[in-house]
């Protein structure tokens, strides 16, 4: 499947259940992060990816 494209992070996650729920799920200060940076952010495959490399020092 293709990854759909949005204009940032707030309509993805709006318009995308399983972007959601991985937003749904990360810490706080991961998705205060993401927030400035909301522009850059426009697919599943963004999201993840920027979730990955903000969490990988956690754990």
């Amino acid at each position: 499947m293709a990854d759909k494209k949005y204009p940032d992070l707030f309509a993805l996650i709006a318009a995308d259940s399983e972007a959601k729920m991985l937003y749904d799920k990360l810490p706080s200060y991961v998705k205060a992060q993401m927030s400035q940076r909301a522009d850059s952010i426009n697919s599943i495959e963004s999201l993840s990816d920027y979730a990955d490399n903000l969490t990988r020092g956690d754990g």
